[in-house]
């Protein structure tokens, strides 16, 4: 064991060194700090496929944030294997005194970092986590009886009346780089094969968005043929960017691009005061009761973009080239699975969190209750999207679909698997009948 005590800082969703929170502060703890990296066996032997670019991204990234710290005269410890085994192999490497990390919101990550903490405790070490992803997070936005919000625009409002200065002041983790644990050895990164994942050729989206973006953001979000979205899903989701600097730029350019910031605290908040959802129970628990039909061969259908219905087949297929749906056609598509095909909206959780480059469970499972009815939503179960409708308003040229949809006007696409008018009176039938039942 190495004796020189030192503090380790613990990299996970937070790939960046500047503007840190955790970092900031186990940087000004006074003894040297080892950062780590744990390529989790947990998560990554549940993955489907080799060629999770999400993987990629992470390894790309870590190799990038590996540099930087060698040229500041440190290093990456990057470890694969199970968070439990990592630690106790560090634990009886060094001498470690505090653990800094930043806090996670999802049920997986909260029993990891029980664990860990216990772990900590037993090697009389310190495990100290900070907020990073959020703005606000846990009860510090609540309404004014101290009750959680369970929609969005009340929450939104109350969200912004509370923004100041001091909750998107930098960490300026920089002034503090000295206090990094200097070494000269450099220890290896596994590589993805190693990892057992493959390398595409896939160009990852830039975490620089260009001011003109935000400015036409509320004019041309909803329009999918138009690269009018900033793609920073996937920098948010890994923490390649900091959401402090992002909402500080925001709040004085685009209330409506602010707002889309606002939602990713908003569906944290609700894990905070609702776990259910976490367990992967209907917010609105009544909604359990409904008796879904959960055709397989219709899913496949759908999963596969062949459901005749041109702006659904459309976002399905960018989804499964790209990992990217534009955020408009991701309302459609889900609300064509949960209500034209009454398929079990956690069927489509499940097929979007294998998919999604920027997968967020919190983001994902809040959108797909949405679309459901059976989330967070003022409205009434009986809003339906009509693809046809949809499609002349936001994609009137089909622009968008021929881009994913080339053979649309060609006997080789095929007809619709289900009517929109019957499905709609189906799905209204249904869920009327679900909700009109006792409990």
């Amino acid at each position: 064991m190495e004796q020189k005590p030192i503090s380790v800082f613990w990299f996970r969703r937070d790939l960046r060194l500047k503007d840190n929170a955790g970092l900031y502060h186990a940087l000004k703890s006074g003894l040297p700090v080892l950062p780590i990296f744990i390529f989790d066996t947990h998560i990554l032997n549940n993955l489907s496929s080799a060629k999770d670019r999400r993987v990629q991204f992470i390894h790309e990234t870590i190799v990038s944030l590996k540099q930087e710290l060698n040229k500041l005269g440190s290093d990456l410890l990057v470890l694969h294997d199970t968070p439990e085994n990592a630690w106790k192999k560090l634990f009886g490497q060094f001498q470690i005194k505090h653990i800094f990390a930043n806090r996670d919101y999802e049920k997986y990550a909260i029993n990891r970092d029980s664990l860990i903490e216990k772990s900590a405790t037993k090697h009389n070490a310190s495990f100290n986590v900070f907020k990073d992803q959020c703005i606000f997070e846990g009860d510090e936005i609540v309404k004014d009886d101290g009750t959680p919000y369970t929609v969005f625009t009340p929450y939104s409002r109350k969200w912004k009346t509370c923004l100041n200065d001091f909750m998107v002041r930098s960490y300026p983790s920089e002034n503090y780089f000295f206090n990094l644990y200097k070494t000269e050895q450099q220890s290896p990164i596994p590589t993805l094969q190693s990892l057992g994942f493959e390398s595409t050729d896939f160009l990852f989206p830039s975490k620089d968005i260009k001011r003109k973006l935000v400015v036409n953001y509320a004019n041309q979000r909803d329009y999918p043929a138009i690269d009018g979205t900033s793609h920073l899903g996937i920098h948010f989701r890994f923490g390649t960017i900091s959401i402090r600097e992002k909402v500080k730029k925001a709040a004085t350019i685009s209330d409506i691009f602010l707002n889309e910031l606002i939602w990713r605290d908003f569906y944290k908040m609700i894990l905070f005061h609702f776990p259910k959802v976490n367990e992967g129970k209907s917010f609105k628990e009544a909604y359990d009761r409904i008796e879904w039909r959960n055709n397989e061969i219709e899913f496949q259908l759908w999963c596969t973009g062949k459901t005749g219905y041109p702006i659904v087949d459309a976002g399905i297929r960018q989804l499964n080239e790209t990992g990217f749906m534009h955020n408009r056609v991701r309302m459609i598509v889900a609300s064509f699975l949960t209500k034209h095909l009454l398929i079990d909206w956690r069927w489509g959780e499940a097929y979007f969190a294998e998919k999604l480059l920027d997968y967020d469970f919190s983001a994902n499972n809040g959108g797909w209750q949405w679309a459901a009815g059976c989330g967070n939503d003022a409205a009434p179960y009986f809003r339906i999207f009509n693809p046809a409708l949809q499609t002349k308003k936001f994609d009137q040229q089909n622009k968008y679909i021929l881009k994913w949809v080339p053979e649309l006007h060609t006997p080789d696409y095929p007809t619709p698997i289900v009517d929109h008018v019957f499905a709609r009176n189906r799905c209204l039938s249904v869920y009327k009948k679900a909700l009109s039942t006792p409990f």
